[in-house]
């Protein structure tokens, strides 16, 4: 243990922390309750008790209490979405976006979705911010403005030419507007498909139904855009087949003209020295069909979901930002954050004041945006909440099970569980992060190494058919 810790580069304080934990007597248990979090960053620190009684006798069936653990208290996992703040929980928040944006496209019945679905009309589109000022970027062969070809890894690139004539305000500001935006945007998106149709909107809504499953991701410059499955159902949702006039082409034709920028705009009126601004898309908008199947596209049903899921864990650290809350200027210059991400926080700090409403300072380390980095129509698929729960049901029956205890929901259970948990704080000793760094480490290998043998084991059985 001390050879690998040293050899790890571990500072003084967590290398003794690490020797304290290896020569504590409940230092496997300390293991397997990490193990059991996949490695969480900032495990939450549980006490309490559980008790499994006989309704009908009062017998002691199952017991368990934290007062047997290590420091009494249980960990468990986080459940912070930011890959930044808990990799560990990270992963998981995107294996569930991904089977939820999934069961949107190729159709899960246990999911909500028939396997129909697969034959609606359904597009993946990008909307964008407009420019705020020239900016560093990769115009394909050609040299950027400032004469220089960036390399893809390029720190300058998304950042202005000229930082003195950039419109940080502007840009702070429809980032926290981009929300709005979005809203409105959908109910344009149906207004166009009603008028395209020449019904009115009810009447188009009795025939139809537009769902859609979104995931916010931050540009380079620092200004959020929005990439989207949008698909058409029939009147009754996914499960029941859209009406003849509703195709691919009229779905992509109305999606352009309701982000027309000349059409759909949020006004926002002077505030000191601020001007009236109209908000509105970018001319940048891509809407492409999703394919059933390859074909050699690229964009394919597991290439949308497999993008959206990377994405629902990232936010505006990815610019160079911090992704916790910044109480003042100072506290950028300690915190090292670049010079383009820091004038946007900046600007956010000083619009704050005039538009009070806007929590403009609440949201600064985020460049203004306020919004979910990840939402969904309410007949899209399922729900993050009914996959987290089928996952937690699906671990409190192996317990059951190895405990052999019956099943609470059974009518013929004659079992009644008590518990009674109180918070105890959060995180790990220096020790404790290291050692969960390790244990995430050796999960996320033998996760690679299972991913790789996947495609020969499939090939095998194939073979063995």
């Amino acid at each position: 243990m001390t050879d690998t810790a040293t050899a790890a580069g571990l500072d003084p304080a967590t290398l003794a922390d690490v020797l304290r934990l290896a020569g504590s007597t409940g230092f496997d248990r300390i293991q397997e309750q990490i193990r059991r979090t996949g490695g969480c960053s900032d495990p939450i620190r549980l006490m309490g008790a559980t008790v499994t009684r006989d309704k009908d006798t009062g017998q002691v069936l199952h017991s368990y209490s934290t007062d047997t653990e290590p420091g009494g208290v249980l960990r468990i996992a986080c459940g912070n979405r930011r890959a930044s703040r808990c990799p560990a929980c990270a992963w998981t928040y995107a294996g569930d976006t991904y089977h939820l944006i999934r069961a949107g496209l190729v159709g899960d019945p246990d999911k909500g979705t028939p396997h129909t679905i697969r034959d609606h009309p359904r597009v993946f589109a990008t909307l964008t911010a407009p420019s705020f000022g020239p900016v560093h970027n990769r115009l394909g062969n050609r040299p950027c403005r400032c004469g220089t070809r960036h390399s893809e890894d390029a720190p300058e690139l998304g950042t202005p030419l000229d930082p003195e004539t950039y419109d940080y305000a502007g840009a702070v500001l429809w980032n926290n507007h981009a929300s709005d935006l979005w809203r409105y945007f959908t109910i344009y998106l149906r207004r166009e498909i009603a008028r395209r149709v020449g019904l009115t909107q009810k009447a188009a809504r009795e025939q139809s139904r537009i769902s859609f499953g979104k995931v916010a991701e931050y540009q380079k410059r620092g200004a959020v855009h929005f990439h989207a499955v949008i698909r058409f159902d029939g009147p009754d949702g996914p499960d029941s087949p859209p009406p003849a006039w509703a195709t691919l082409d009229l779905l992509t034709d109305a999606i352009h003209a309701a982000a027309d920028p000349e059409r759909l705009a949020v006004h926002i009126d002077p505030a000191g020295d601020q001007p009236a601004r109209t908000l509105t898309w970018g001319k940048q908008l891509d809407v492409r069909p999703i394919r059933a199947f390859g074909d050699g596209e690229e964009i394919t049903e597991q290439a949308v979901a497999s993008y959206v899921a990377k994405y629902a864990t990232k936010a505006a650290e990815t610019t160079g930002t911090v992704d916790r809350r910044v109480g003042n200027k100072e506290a950028l210059v300690l915190l090292g954050v670049p010079d383009h991400p820091r004038r946007l926080i900046e600007a956010c700090l000083d619009l704050h004041p005039l538009y009070p409403d806007r929590k403009l300072r609440d949201w600064a380390h985020m460049l203004g945006f306020r919004g979910h980095f990840s939402t969904k129509s309410r007949r899209y698929s399922t729900t993050l909440g009914a996959l987290r729960q089928t996952r937690a049901d699906y671990r409190a029956a192996q317990q059951r099970a190895a405990l052999g205890l019956p099943d609470p929901d059974d009518e013929e259970a004659t079992t009644l569980t008590l518990a009674h948990w109180t918070y105890a704080g959060h995180g790990h000793t220096p020790g404790e992060s290291w050692l969960a760094a390790n244990i995430r480490r050796d999960i996320q290998h033998s996760r690679e190494i299972a991913r790789e043998e996947l495609p020969a084991l499939l090939d095998l059985e194939g073979a063995a058919a």
